[in-house]
């Protein structure tokens, strides 16, 4: 049915250009150093490891001669030392194993890192305590070996549990996932069926409390739904017959009944989940900074080494106590923290991101949204609802109330699909108004409906029906032509009229406010009329608006700031407004809850809100610092701690093996907890 002569929406384009994006799903093979060599190996893994280490440790220590020195304790028996040998020598297999084996993966990309970096300071403990053992003069490292592996894997075990922690969000949404499907068969019976098997066009009953097992169209019933898990959407949304739902989203109380659009690798979820893996394991600018400067650290390290050994062994000192200088730099230069800094960012924003209706494509164009100066916005669905909503209702007789004229419009328009009927029900359902029965339903092409209530013939018609019924318009009806006037008649005279308009959004103003205040210039490009235009730029106050324009006429828009020396932002529907957001500096795409395949976006937004825009752009600025952040933290600790490790202050300050290993740690620990800390900037403003 068409209500009207619709002038409301000029007609668009369809353009669809794939945007080719530099460093786009760039994966990262192992160039992190001290990161990536934690594959095959998991927290739980590290946690066995280090336990048993632990156990292995306590009678190397007691053994000792250094630490029965400190202690001031003796204890020794025929056959301790061999006893101490064959102890270190498992620990040193067993306890060793991850280091020895990521050096190897390390040396064989020809790329040396953290790894390598404690396989060379255990060997050379190792070795060198084997070799006291069998006759060479000196002192044996086995307590210190013992100490730096057990500390080392309790290390990597806090790192991996840190890391999966991260994406523990991500397997939620995973497991947001039924497992099966009431599919409802052609002779009404329901039969339940694995969620890998629906294909588009099956039936599926939804019941109360159950998860909504595929994307699709609702057929009948009405309930509450939680999408909070998926689109951020901290309130249960009414749907209805025509809604759209989401695979995964919990039903409220009401059964469903809903057609199958999207199911198993097509769903909006697994699209998010795909979305989210890629982005973790994409590279940004500031991520291969951090890769390039692990490198470096560690040619530094190795040198800094040689060095120190040198060094003593030039001035006269024992070959133990260089051999010791050499190993506690080799230990505290490692570049674990390094290594982790940037990883644990990218892990914890993209998983937060998506938790918040933010899929993120493109990594580096998330980094820049900190640079963003001007944004342009797509009026229709962006800064406005995108659906038809009741602006007034007047009766033109004093027969009937607004409340009466409401009621009567809307008992007629429940049978209809058209988005005007929609807004009109949306409304009357908003003001508690009570919908009738209604008799004798009829469409009447591109001009309205009628039918019976209460043995009176009522219809809801166009302006275009009173001209062709000779029907007198009302003389207040006028209307600005920014509205769609739609008459109510009785017994075939007009009794009043409603009009409608696409409404500005609630957050759109705030939002806007939000963004000038942070000297963002905002600009509106529509193809609707400049009666429009003009009207949502006064409610609004926008910097600038540009009316009637086609998609490809925006990439002209996007390039003109640019030339003015703003770095640019598009929102679009990521399909007519594809040229230009191909063009535009940061392209985010905004769309509805299933549309999550825009190509041509660098970030998509599952909710077409101005809101979540501001929002990326101060989670992107937050993201960008937490970057910054964890590198000086990482960076600044083996500065500092190399020069002590190499015994620069000695003899008056002397960091052990061990201690340095302890250092290590806790700087890892600060870059893991500061990452964590990025959790608070998503929480929407006060």
């Amino acid at each position: 049915m068409e209500h009207h002569d619709h002038h409301h929406k000029a007609t668009h384009e369809k353009a669809h250009e794939h945007k080719h994006m530099e460093g786009h799903h760039e994966h990262s093979h192992g160039d992190h150093a001290g990161h990536d060599q934690h594959a095959g190996h998991s927290a739980e893994g590290f946690r066995r490891k280090f336990w048993l280490s632990l156990a292995l440790t306590v009678p190397i220590l007691l053994l000792s001669d250094m630490i029965q020195h400190f202690l001031g304790f003796h204890l020794d028996f025929p056959g301790r030392k061999w006893i101490l040998f064959g102890l270190s020598t498992i620990l040193f297999v067993y306890g060793n194993q991850p280091f020895m084996s990521g050096a190897a993966a390390e040396l064989r990309r020809r790329n040396p890192g953290m790894m390598t970096l404690i396989a060379m300071a255990t060997s050379v403990a190792f070795l060198y305590s084997v070799a006291v053992t069998f006759g060479l003069p000196g002192m044996d490292f086995y307590w210190e070996l013992a100490t730096l592996i057990v500390i080392m894997l309790l290390g990597h075990w806090i790192e991996m549990k840190t890391v999966s922690g991260a994406s523990r969000a991500l397997e939620m949404l995973a497991s947001l996932m039924p497992s099966e499907a009431h599919v409802l068969q052609a002779d009404g019976s329901v039969h339940d069926h694995p969620v890998q098997h629906l294909k588009p066009g099956d039936l599926v009953l939804v019941k109360a409390n159950e998860k909504i097992p595929a994307d699709g169209k609702v057929t009948d019933g009405e309930s509450e739904v939680n999408e909070a898990m998926l689109t951020g959407e901290s309130k249960p949304v009414v749907k209805a017959a025509g809604d759209r739902v989401i695979a995964g989203a919990l039903n409220g109380g009401g059964a469903l009944k809903v057609e199958v659009s999207g199911a198993g690798q097509d769903s909006y979820l697994q699209k998010v989940l795909r979305l989210v893996q890629d982005a973790q394991a994409s590279k940004s600018k500031t991520q291969s900074l951090a890769d390039r400067a692990a490198r470096w650290l560690t040619f530094l390290a190795l040198g800094a080494g040689m060095i120190t050994l040198a060094y003593w062994l030039w001035s006269g000192q024992a070959f133990a106590f260089a051999l010791e200088r050499m190993v506690t730099v080799m230990i505290i230069a490692c570049p674990h923290a390094l290594g982790l800094a940037i990883p644990l960012v990218v892990a914890i924003s993209t998983t937060l991101s998506a938790q918040h209706g933010l899929l993120i494509r493109n990594r580096t164009a998330f980094e820049n949204a900190r640079k963003i100066t001007a944004i342009v916005f797509d009026k229709t669905g962006t800064l406005t609802e995108g659906a038809f909503g009741v602006t007034r209702v007047a009766p033109v007789t004093d027969r009937f109330t607004e409340k009466e004229i409401l009621q009567l419009a809307a008992s007629l328009e429940q049978n209809s699909e058209h988005p005007i009927a929609q807004g009109i029900v949306a409304h009357a359902k908003e003001q508690g108004v009570e919908l009738r029965e209604v008799s004798d339903f009829q469409s009447l092409t591109a001009q309205g409906v009628k039918g019976k209530i209460a043995g009176k013939e009522i219809a809801v018609v166009s302006p275009k029906y009173l001209k062709d019924n000779q029907l007198e318009m009302p003389g207040e009806a006028q209307g600005e032509n920014t509205e769609t006037l739609v008459f109510v008649i009785a017994d075939n005279r007009p009794i009043g009229f409603i009009a409608l308009a696409d409404r500005i959004r609630k957050t759109a103003a705030e939002s806007v406010a939000a963004f000038r205040r942070d000297g963002v210039k905002v600009v509106m490009a529509t193809g609707d009329n400049k009666k429009v235009a003009e009207n949502v730029q006064q409610a609004l106050q926008l910097d600038e608006i540009h009316a009637e324009v086609l998609p490809h006429e925006k990439v002209e828009i996007v390039k003109a700031l640019q030339q003015e020396g703003h770095f640019v932002a598009m929102t679009g529907d990521g399909v007519n407004d594809a040229p230009a957001l191909a063009k535009a500096d940061v392209g985010i795409a905004v769309g509805s809850g299933t549309d999550v395949a825009a190509e041509t976006a660098d970030i998509i937004l599952v909710n077409s809100n101005p809101a979540d825009i501001l929002r990326l752009l101060r989670f992107g600025k937050a993201t960008y610092r937490k970057m910054l952040q964890n590198l000086f933290w990482a960076s600044a600790y083996n500065l500092v701690a190399i020069p002590l490790a190499a015994g620069i202050f000695y003899p008056k300050l002397m960091i052990s093996p061990a201690f340095g290993a302890v250092l290590m740690s806790v700087s890892t620990v600060v870059v893991a907890l500061n990452a964590q800390l990025l959790r608070g900037s998503l929480k929407p403003d006060r």
